[in-house]
């Protein structure tokens, strides 16, 4: 009886040490910050089209969406453009910090990745790899493929895989630009990207455009903040909510044929 009541007083101690030690965290200021500025910072890539497309008259999904949300804060949106967004493997290696943006948009995946060192805001579309080429194809088994991996997040390494399974001849590139080039001029038979960057190439150029196999894991895209900004966040998952029930979500995605399911 006494090694029992001895656990639950060092039960009690442990609770309460916990208790004390919340207690001495700073408090969360995020939103108080936003607020105290009227201004939402986002960071986001130079050009992500259809998310982020430079255009004025058509700014892209996330650029929208940013605007909105900014909208229901009472704030307004300023966008810090970083050309390091998507182009390396590591996020961590972006060069991005809470002085340039509370926001990171542009093609954040909610991948286990991700969530390592971002909190993560309500999904908006969904994506993955797809298959690109100006007339359809039967897969992509023994073809030469152009591969662009802009998007960070997505698995690569089951792609990789995948292709090699195929017996496909993989070549990597850097740029939209060389991918489209490659295509067109039959260096590559079709192409692999993320989803929503080849349904725009597709529509740009005349092609079809499909899902890669189910084996190949699709994601949910999403807003990064960073760790520990809750009331920032929740305030985000407020204004998604309004967003969804009024139909301006649904009609942004229409807008940038932004698949949801």
């Amino acid at each position: 009886m006494a090694r029992g009541a001895a656990r639950d007083v060092l039960s009690i101690a442990v609770v309460l040490a916990l208790l004390i030690a919340v207690g001495l965290l700073p408090p969360d200021t995020s939103l108080r910050e936003v607020q105290k500025v009227a201004t939402l910072r986002a960071c986001v890539p130079p050009s992500y089209p259809p998310l982020v497309t430079g255009d004025p008259e058509r700014p892209g999904l996330d650029v929208e969406l940013l605007r909105a949300v900014a909208s229901r804060l009472g704030v307004s949106l300023a966008l810090n453009v970083n050309i390091a967004i998507g182009r390396d493997f590591n996020p961590r290696n972006w060069g991005l910090n809470r002085a340039q943006c509370q926001i990171i948009a542009g093609g954040v995946v909610d991948s286990a990745q991700t969530r390592s060192f971002l909190e993560t805001g309500p999904s908006y579309a969904q994506t993955g790899w797809a298959l690109l080429s100006p007339e359809p194809v039967d897969g992509v088994e023994d073809k030469t493929i152009g591969v662009l991996t802009l998007i960070s997040g997505l698995d690569r390494i089951g792609l990789a895989g995948y292709l090699r399974a195929e017996g496909a001849t993989a070549r990597v590139v850097a740029t939209a630009d060389t991918l489209v080039a490659g295509i067109s001029d039959g260096t590559f038979e079709a192409g692999v990207t993320e989803a929503l960057l080849a349904s725009q190439l597709a529509e740009d150029n005349g092609w079809t455009v499909d899902w890669m196999p189910p084996e190949l894991i699709r994601y949910n895209l999403v807003f990064g903040l960073w760790k520990g900004d809750i009331t920032l966040k929740r305030a985000i998952v407020d204004a998604f909510a309004e967003l969804e029930s009024s139909g301006e979500l649904d009609a942004m995605r229409q807008r940038y044929s932004a698949p949801n399911d």
